[in-house]
């Protein structure tokens, strides 16, 4: 069977492959799949950071540090791609919030457009970053394809395959640095152990411990928004990992109330011209995305990421604009399409 000629192969039936028949388009579609993963995330780890009204707050900085990490995710699984011969597809994938996971990844799991609150934090955030392992001071391990494990299934093609890799449109900077970890290219087996280890890690710490280990002694994606529900840093005490750190405050927030299925109804002239215009942009920073890795555009990578950070204006325009029915804020709907 070709992956090739399918668009949305879901990481539920390419994960039910047999080993023995994951050939190069299999990899191919599993890290377009992978893209689409990663991509998924931002809207809504971006409504929780905008929705802080001090960005200069704990709980605004941990979750900024995700979001980053999320982009250098995305970009190191696109040099993956282009350098075997594929090319990724960015500004068609974004699901219509509220969507599940992509490609089936927690079923069960909807992941809804809204401000940050403990409710958001438990219902959206935490679960999307579940650990394969999770240790002791969080939740028992679950029984569904974690993204860890597809990362791995991914992992194991490529060792088994070794396909060429021509090294062919990698980016590595375009102006992004996370903590001194950029985009680097991949062009070696090596490479590919090193980026899918980062992207674990990164997410969802090791079994042991909830550190992403080798990046500043930060904690991992599902740590980080625990330490914010719980107000605490975690802190190792006699070998233990517990909320016995620093206290983080909950921080004061705009309350965006949860986006329907569709968008907002009827909303009023000056809103409808904030989501259009922020929409717009949004999908600009897409097709600069894909243009990049296309084209092994540096210019286009960084145009992206500076397009990104600008749409915070327009979404903090929404977000402070009441709901005619009074039960929370307006907040952008990322409906691009």
């Amino acid at each position: 069977m070709s992956f090739t000629t399918i668009k949305n192969t879901s990481i539920s039936e390419l994960l039910q492959t047999e080993s023995a028949n994951r050939d190069i388009d299999w990899l191919k579609s599993s890290l377009n799949a992978a893209i689409e993963l990663e991509l998924a995330t931002l809207p809504p780890y971006l409504c929780a950071w905008w929705s802080i009204k001090d960005l200069g707050a704990s709980a605004a900085g941990l979750i900024r540090s995700i979001l980053m990490e999320e982009m250098l995710h995305m970009g190191l699984v696109a040099n993956m791609l282009t350098t075997i011969g594929g090319t990724p597809r960015i500004s068609t994938v974004l699901p219509s919030y509220p969507s599940g996971l992509p490609g089936g990844v927690r079923p069960g799991l909807t992941v809804y457009l809204a401000g940050l609150s403990k409710t958001y934090l438990e219902e959206v955030c935490k679960p999307i970053e579940l650990p394969e392992n999770p240790i002791p001071i969080s939740f028992a391990k679950e029984t569904f394809a974690t993204i860890g494990a597809f990362y791995d299934a991914i992992l194991g093609a490529f060792q088994d395959l070794q396909p060429t890799m021509t090294g062919n449109n990698q980016l590595t900077n375009g102006g992004y640095d996370v903590g001194g970890h950029a985009l680097f290219a991949i062009k070696t087996l090596a490479d590919v152990e090193k980026a899918i280890t980062e992207i674990k890690v990164q997410g969802e710490g090791t079994s042991l411990s909830p550190d992403a280990e080798g990046f500043g002694d930060q904690l991992a994606h599902y740590y980080k928004f625990d330490e914010i529900l719980q107000g605490r840093e975690i802190k190792q005490i006699d070998g233990q990992w517990k909320y016995a750190g620093e206290f983080i405050p909950f921080p004061e927030t705009y309350p965006m109330a949860q986006v329907p299925q569709g968008g907002w109804t009827n909303p009023s002239e000056e809103v409808r011209t904030l989501l259009d215009e922020f929409n717009h942009a949004f999908k600009l920073v897409l097709d600069n995305l894909e243009l990049a890795w296309t084209n092994g555009d540096e210019s286009k990578l960084g145009q992206a990421i500076g397009l990104m950070y600008n749409l915070q204006g327009s979404a903090v325009k929404l977000m402070q604009i009441p709901l005619p029915d009074g039960s929370g804020n307006y907040g952008p709907d990322f409906l691009i399409y």
